[in-house]
């Protein structure tokens, strides 16, 4: 009886050791835990404060620099902002009085017009510091040059690209609508591509695709680095100006139509543009993308391969219409050589870069917009085929 009493009484002091040691270890793991969390909290805390810190430092120089834009603000003497256009800082421009204009163009005389450009022409001008200006005298025509005046420089007054044609300024007042442009020296790339005074264009094809980087170049600022993207709706290669040194920079945004900000969006617009150089799908359907864009620009690759206007019923039957005529040449090496400007120097040009450019154009004229490249794609596949050389004017 007493063997049975002992055996039970030493099962009961094994039990007891084994739930005590079972105590101590939850505690130690609950112990554990506690200073885990508490290291974990304080090293948040110190994060919190150095993040704190660095914010306000950051915010303290924000706000210094803010206030040096408004002191700064406040030096620059008749200058104007736009009414409102994408997303982005609007940028100062000169507001001109129409007697300075007046006399910088010599009265707005013939002999200094240096072109036409929609609902305006456009005239060579001298401010009194001796800086040459491009003057567009807006035509009376009506709420459509209105728009147009108001949305170029909306428009101008806030994208900023050294693709892009500056805005210096513009005159408003109840008869004349004025926009002054930075002078850009060689004219439009249509004036250099078919010179009027007859005789072949002396474009070699080195400077033929720099223009044409430069030019996509404004464009991917236009679709990709703007909010919504804007839709420049009358690109095409009298758009394209060209400064003293052959720097390309795109103009006249006075048909440019804010995207849609969703994905393969569009916009319903009534059809304006250029013809020859307007998208099949926004032609029939008034449907305008960004891929509208890309179509006009696959039209001047293929002006600046071909030498050949958009559109010239001159021509043989079948030969009218730039893009039906050159497209299936552009699919195969042998036919490519065929349709290359004549006026290029041979042995200026590697064969194998002119089809390469050839299946860019073919993919940015595809009658379906869906199969049209972004010009982002378009920009990264001319980048390999430009030399970075220095450029020399003609």
């Amino acid at each position: 009886m007493d063997g049975g009493n002992e055996e039970r009484r030493e099962e009961t002091v094994g039990l007891v050791v084994i739930v005590v040691f079972a105590v101590l270890a939850v505690c130690s793991l609950l112990v554990a835990c506690c200073y885990y969390c508490y290291i974990r909290f304080k090293l948040s805390q110190h994060l919190k404060t150095k993040s704190l810190n660095a914010a306000d430092e950051e915010s303290a120089d924000v706000v210094a620099a803010a206030a040096d834009e408004r002191e700064n603000e406040t030096k620059r003497p008749h200058t104007a902002t736009a009414m409102g256009a994408p997303t982005g800082e609007k940028v100062g421009v000169v507001v001109f009085p129409f007697k300075q204009l007046h006399i910088a163009t010599g009265g707005f005389g013939k002999g200094n017009a240096i072109g036409h450009g929609s609902f305006g022409s456009v005239y060579k001008g001298v401010l009194g510091d001796g800086r040459k200006i491009a003057v567009k005298l807006m035509d009376h025509a009506g709420k459509q040059g209105e728009e147009e005046f108001k949305m170029e420089v909306d428009l101008l007054t806030r994208l900023r690209s050294p693709y892009l044609l500056q805005l210096i300024g513009y005159c408003s007042d109840s008869d004349n609508k004025i926009l002054v442009y930075e002078f850009m020296a060689n004219g439009g790339l249509q004036d250099l591509l078919y010179p009027t005074a007859g005789g072949a264009s002396k474009l070699e094809w080195e400077m033929r695709m720099r223009i044409a980087l430069e030019a996509a170049k404004g464009l991917e600022y236009l679709h990709e680095h703007v909010t919504p993207p804007v839709i420049h709706r009358d690109f095409k290669s009298s758009n394209i100006l060209l400064d003293r040194n052959l720097h390309a920079k795109v103009s006249d945004f006075g048909l440019a139509k804010l995207g849609s900000d969703k994905i393969g969006g569009h916009v319903s617009t009534r059809v304006l543009g250029t013809q020859g150089y307007v998208a099949p799908e926004y032609a029939s359907t008034g449907h305008l993308t960004t891929k509208s864009d890309v179509y006009s620009y696959g039209v001047v690759l293929l002006e600046l391969i071909t030498g050949r206007v958009p559109v010239d019923m001159k021509r043989p039957a079948g030969e009218g219409l730039l893009v039906s005529w050159a497209l299936p040449h552009l699919a195969e090496r042998e036919k490519i050589v065929h349709i290359i400007d004549p006026s290029m120097e041979q042995g200026k040009y590697k064969l194998k870069d002119v089809v390469q450019v050839a299946a860019i154009a073919a993919m940015c004229v595809q009658p379906e917009a869906d199969y049209r490249p972004l010009m982002a794609d378009v920009v990264q596949s001319l980048v390999p085929l430009v030399m970075h050389k220095p450029r020399s004017s003609i």
